[in-house]
Parts: structure tokens; sequence; C-alpha cells
């Protein structure tokens, strides 16, 4: 076929029709035909939305060949689908298979060997030949040369073999017929030459000839008559057999036995079964009463209807079980072959572009880690929407696309839920719902070796840009500490990237304990091989909040909520208020108190209660990212206000140390022992700081303090008490110098 045809004929296809499969298929097909990676592209430049320059040439590096080559039949198929009518190249093979499958690999043409009677026989020699290569002298050979008539359905008459003899060795068979001047039936007894003989391929224990009294698991018998005899003579040499002998029966068909070298039955099952569905799979399909290790092969050196059993040739193939099965394998792994970077090294594959700019690339991995109560699940539907809107998360630009939400721990309704909270906390417009798609699969989850190939046929004609799995604990495989299977359980997410060429991420937890002195990739529960196989780690750690730092939030507060109150009935608060004034809460409460009317005051004072109290549930976060395709980047501080995570773009967490870290791992020297006395401060500090908090309306109680704090009102009389500036009646608390706390 002329290069300019097939191109003519692939531009009936339109590549923005084609799914990804098709589009893959296109490829393969033009590179099995001699076609150049620049005609693919050039074609797949027509699909303006989904082209991105380097795929072919990443793609096309791939495609390796196999023995079911997507050939230019599939093209031509493809335009005929799409109404292009052929008028030429009407020899194609329409239902030809194209996909690869596993164990396939001998060449697909029909093609035979021939083989030819031998021209000088020697009946005895074929036969002791035949014996000294399958049997040591010591071991007991079963054969048959007696038969029975069986009379077929359509009146034909079958010869059919009896059990035969089993008493003698290998050793006493050869030395009597090296002694019969060529009677071979004065040693095996006379055969019937309409039937021919028989032997069986693994020694016996002398007592019988069924499968428990084999005594060496040795060999099995490969028979096809099925196929023309070259036909099997060719397929038998292409897969490497460990041919021991190769027996023409006189027949259809050839007997093959070859090497299992199994140590018992059961192995012995496994081998023959892994062996038969190997040859199956590449043409040679096997009769199963073979199966049996006691089984009847025919012996040569016998006369069968005129015509002569005998042997085609001996040590073919592979040189024994162990040497066949790595061959078998290595055929099968699918690897791509080594390349020289002096071929490439002035025309280097283009890089995946990003997903998530500085962090991601399209097509990688990425892992979320943290503690419980990180909002992990609510910073990858977080992530889900910037995908879906092109916008930022946690600071970093996202390329906008299709993505898919794996979700496994939720309940529907309250999955859905969330996606909507979350857009409504974020303020954004939700213009492109139609980009996420959530697969939802609580109490329906299978280990992640079964459900990547289901998730791959889900997704891949939805041209997704990433997939998120949350959480993967729900799928995992075999022991998490476990450093082998763990890489297996991981290899699943290469397989996802690579069949549909997208993202995929995931959040796993951290492991038990202060995670304060480790490095950011330590801190994921299980072996380290989750840290260290994905392309990005981003990891959250919590932050431990001071007494001042909370303080200072709560003025904050008081200062915002006064100013949103006095706005609605001022037009200018800047006449109410000095710039130092919107910054200090008893300025504020004071400035509302004289122009908010009685009632407007008190609603503002229960706002600011409301405020403060999930101010109070709000959590504070770093963090980090462990990176393998950008610089690492500088620890990003946010804090989780329910239900998305805010950037401190402000700057008041920086100098904070992790959660439980006394060891000082976050700043040098940030951590010194405290001495007695600055405790009590602190402790002076956070007891007044709540007694504000809670002081709005001139009535504080000891419960208001114990709820607000978390701590217990044991907890708080006793801070009260240490203070000293403060007076304890009942359960109502009250200042004992006003000037005192301020």
């Amino acid at each position: 076929m002329e290069n300019t045809n097939l191109l003519k004929i692939l531009s009936y296809i339109d590549p923005a029709d084609c799914d990804y499969q098709e589009w893959v298929n296109v490829g393969m097909a033009l590179k099995h035909e001699g076609y150049s990676v620049s005609d693919w592209d050039n074609w797949s430049r027509r699909d303006v939305k989904r082209y991105h320059s380097g795929d072919c040439e990443k793609k096309w590096q791939s495609f390796n060949g196999n023995t079911s080559p997507v050939t230019a039949g599939t093209i031509v198929q493809m335009a005929k689908d799409r109404g292009y009518t052929p008028k030429e190249f009407k020899t194609f093979d329409w239902d030809s298979e194209i996909s690869f499958e596993e164990g396939s690999f001998v060449s697909s043409s029909n093609e035979g060997i021939p083989f030819h009677e031998p021209a000088i026989w020697n009946p005895v020699s074929e036969i002791t030949r035949f014996l000294e290569l399958l049997f040591d002298s010591t071991e007991n050979v079963g054969y048959v040369t007696s038969t029975y008539e069986k009379t077929e359905d359509d009146g034909s008459v079958k010869f059919l073999p009896t059990k035969g003899n089993w008493d003698r060795t290998a050793g006493e068979l050869i030395e009597s017929l090296n002694r019969c001047n060529g009677d071979i039936g004065a040693v095996l007894g006379d055969y019937n030459e309409k039937a021919g003989a028989w032997v069986r391929i693994n020694p016996l224990d002398g007592h019988g000839v069924a499968d428990a009294n084999v005594t060496d698991y040795r060999y099995v018998l490969v028979e096809s008559d099925s196929l023309p005899l070259e036909r099997q003579n060719a397929l038998i040499r292409e897969l490497e057999l460990p041919v021991v002998t190769l027996t023409y029966t006189g027949g259809k068909s050839l007997h093959a036995i070859v090497r299992v070298d199994a140590g018992n039955r059961e192995e012995y099952r496994k081998r023959v079964t892994y062996l038969f569905d190997i040859c199956k799979k590449n043409g040679l399909d096997i009769d199963k009463s073979c199966k049996n290790p006691s089984r009847l092969s025919r012996l040569p050196g016998i006369l069968r209807n005129g015509k002569k059993q005998f042997l085609i040739d001996t040590n073919i193939g592979k040189s024994n079980w162990a040497e066949w099965y790595d061959f078998v394998e290595g055929l099968n792994d699918d690897l791509p072959d080594p390349e020289s970077m002096s071929d490439i090294w002035d025309n280097l594959p283009e890089l995946s572009p990003p997903l998530i700019d500085g962090v991601l690339r399209q097509g990688h991995k990425m892992l979320i880690a943290g503690p419980s109560k990180a909002g992990k699940s609510y910073a990858l539907i977080e992530l889900c929407c910037a995908l879906a809107e092109g916008k930022k998360w946690l600071g970093f630009n996202c390329t906008q696309g299709k993505v898919m939400y794996v979700n496994l721990e939720l309940d529907d309704a309250s999955c859905k839920h969330r996606f909507k909270d979350v857009y409504n906390a974020l303020g954004w417009k939700p213009e492109h719902l139609d980009m996420i798609d959530i697969w939802n699969l609580r109490g329906r989850s299978v280990p992640m070796d079964k459900l990547a190939p289901k998730l791959i046929r889900r997704a891949s004609k939805k041209n997704y840009i990433a997939i998120i799995i949350d959480p993967i604990y729900k799928v995992i495989t075999g022991d998490e500490n476990s450093a082998d299977q763990m890489a297996h359980f991981c290899n699943q997410f290469d397989k996802v990237c690579t069949e549909l060429g997208c993202a995929v991420i995931y959040c796993h937890h951290h492991s038990k304990g202060n995670q304060g002195g480790k490095r950011s990739m330590d801190r994921a529960s299980g072996s380290g091989v989750f840290a260290r196989d994905p392309d990005a780690l981003i990891d959250l750690s919590e932050l431990e909040l001071t007494e001042g730092l909370i303080k200072s939030e709560e003025g904050k507060v008081v200062c915002k909520v006064c100013a949103e109150w006095l706005s609605r009935f001022h037009n200018d608060i800047d006449e109410l208020c000095s710039q130092d004034d919107l910054v200090t809460p008893k300025a504020m409460l004071s400035i509302a108190q004289t122009h908010l009317q009685p009632k407007s005051y008190q609603l503002m004072h229960d706002d600011i209660k409301k405020r403060k109290k999930a101010l109070y549930s709000r959590t504070a976060w770093r963090i980090e990212g462990t990176l393998r395709e950008f610089p690492k980047f500088e620890p990003i501080n946010l804090w989780f206000d329910y239900p998305i995570h805010r950037e401190d773009t402000v700057g008041v967490l920086k100098d904070l140390a992790y959660e439980g870290d006394s060891s000082g791992n976050w700043q040098k020297n940030f951590g010194k022992k405290k001495s007695n006395k600055e405790r009590q401060s602190e402790r002076n500090d956070g007891i007044e700081a709540v007694f504000n908090a809670c002081n709005l309306d001139g009535k504080v109680t000891i419960q208001d303090l114990a709820e607000y704090s978390g701590k217990s009102e044991k907890t708080i009389r006793r801070h009260l008490k240490e203070h000293g500036g403060f007076w304890v009646d009942g359960s109502e608390v009250g200042l004992k110098d006003r000037d005192k706390v301020e």
C-alpha cells in the first residue's frame, strides 16, 4: 500500500471523534505499516482541543510490536465506519484480532515446516534411542502392543490399546532389543499393524499403569490434530517447547514429549495447565486428555496402517522447563527496549505539561498525607473543583480538565453535599459541573488490583485529566508495612496512569505518634514505598496555636463584626472610627455601643459569640512537598476553616511549631524551654483572652469559660485562682480590678 493512499483513507477519520484507544490504534497501525511519527502527529493536530505537542512522540516510543499487530486494516475499518467506501485493498481481513494477548508471541503466518519419512529406517534403533532419551535404565516403562476392537456408530472398527505391560525397565528392554536381531515382537510382543504401538510418557513403579503408579512427573504429551502436520511442526518449534522427542504418529498428529520437571502431582498439574494455555493462545490447541501423567504416546519404530511411526527430531527448543518458562515470561513482560541517549539527544520528547503548576505533571501520581481531621477529603474535593473550573488550589494554578472523584468512604448524599458546600465556601460559581464525575463505591470497594481494570474500563473514553481516589486504605491489598506488597499495590496506580494517560491522586493517613521531628516523606503510615512511589507528595501537619495568637485572632473577629454592624446603619464608618480604632477590640465595642440601638448591639454580641465559636474550631496546618519533577516549594501555612482550607496570606502562622513538637525542629532555637514564670504568664494571658471573649453582656460564668476554651471547669477555677485578678461567686466570674484586664 502506498503511503499517500493510506493517509488519504486516514483523512476520513476525524481524531476529535476518536476515543483514546482508537487514537492509539491509529498510531500503532501507522508504525506497523512503516509510517513516521510525524504522519500520526499531523493527523492528531486536527483535534485542537485534546492535542498536546509531544504526546504522539512519547506514545510512539512505547509501540514495540507484538504477534497480533494493529495493521492498516484497522484504519480502513475505522474509515468505513465513518462513511468511507473502499475501492481497493479488498484483501484485508477485517476479522483479524488486533489486540495483544498475554502469552501470544508466535508468528501469525500460517506457514508450516515440512518433515520427511527417513530414507533408511531401523525400527530397533528408533525404539532404543527413544527409550534412552526418556528413561533411566532402572526405570520401569509402560508399553502397549495389544489392542481390542471397538465398533463405532458408523459401523467402522477402531483399535484401542489395552493396559499393556509395565514390569520391565528401560535397561532390560534396550538390552533385549539389541539382541533380538530385528524381531521387535520377540521383545515387546507382536502388534497389530493396523493399530500401531504405544508407550507411557513417564516412568512407573512396576505395579500398574494409573496416574498413581507414576514415579516421576517428568514429561507431558503435546498433541493437536486440528492443524496440518507441517503447521503443528512449525508451532512446536516456534514455541521453543523443551521437546525431548518429536514423533510422527502415522496419523493426523505429531506427538511431542515435553519436559515439565515437576516435583509432585500438584506442581505437574499447574505446569501442564500453564503450558497448554500458552500453546492455545498461540494456535496450538492441545487435546485435553493429554494432561494425565500416565498418558500413552505413539512408539516410534512401529508401522501403523502402512505408515511409519518415526522420530522427526529430538532435543529441540529450550533445554528444560525453567529455561522455557523464563523465555515465555520474558517475551510477555511487555517492556520497552533500551534506548541509546545518542539517538535521542537532539530530539528529546517533550515533558508532560503541568496539571498543578510547580507540583504535578499530567499523567503522574500524587499522594496527600496527613493525620485525621486535617480535612484531606475536603482538600481533594477542593482540588476537583479547582481542576474543573481552572482555578487555584492551595495557591497553585491548576490546568482545567475533566476529573473523576472515586468516593470509597462517604455515603452518596454526604459526598455530593460536600461538593456543594465547598463551592459555596470558596465563593465560586459552579460553571463547569459537567467536568466532575463522582464514582460512589462506599460498601462496594474491592482491592486495588481488582478495582484498577474496572476503573480503566469505565474511564477509557472519558478523557479525564485526573482521577482522585479517596481514601486508599479502603482498597489496600496486603500488609501496608510490607515494601514488596505495597510496591505491587502502588503499581496499580501506574497502570491507571499509563492506560488512561491521566494523573492519579490519592490520600493516606499519618502513622501514629508525634510527627514534628520527622521529614515530610516519613510521616505517612506503613512502608516508605507510599512516600517514595508518587511523583509528588503533599504532606499536611498540624500547627500548635499559641494563646497569644488565639487572642489576636479573637480581637480581629470582634473588630470585623463591629465594623460590619456599624456599616449597616452608617454610610461612612470612617467618620466614627480611626484606623487605630478599627484594629482595637475595646475601642470598636465602645463605638458600637454608642452608635447602635440596644437591640442591634445585643444582636451584634450574639454574632460575635457565633463567630468566635467558629474561630475556636479552626485548625492551622503547614503543607510541605516532596517533588520529583519540580523544585521543592517553601512550606505553605493555612487555616482549615471548615469546609475549606485558606492560605495564611498575612503570615501569622509562619513561626508556629508543629503540634506536640518540643524538639525545636521547625525552627532552630525557637522552642527554648520556658521558665515557670513564662508558662504562668501564658496561662494568665489565656484566661484573660477567654474572659474577654465571653464578657459581652456583663455576665460571665465558669461554664461559659469552660465551654469556650475546651477545658474542664476544675482547670478554669485553678487558672482563675493562679491569675489572682478575678473573683468567683458560685459559678459567676468577675474582675477584682477592671484595669487589670484589658
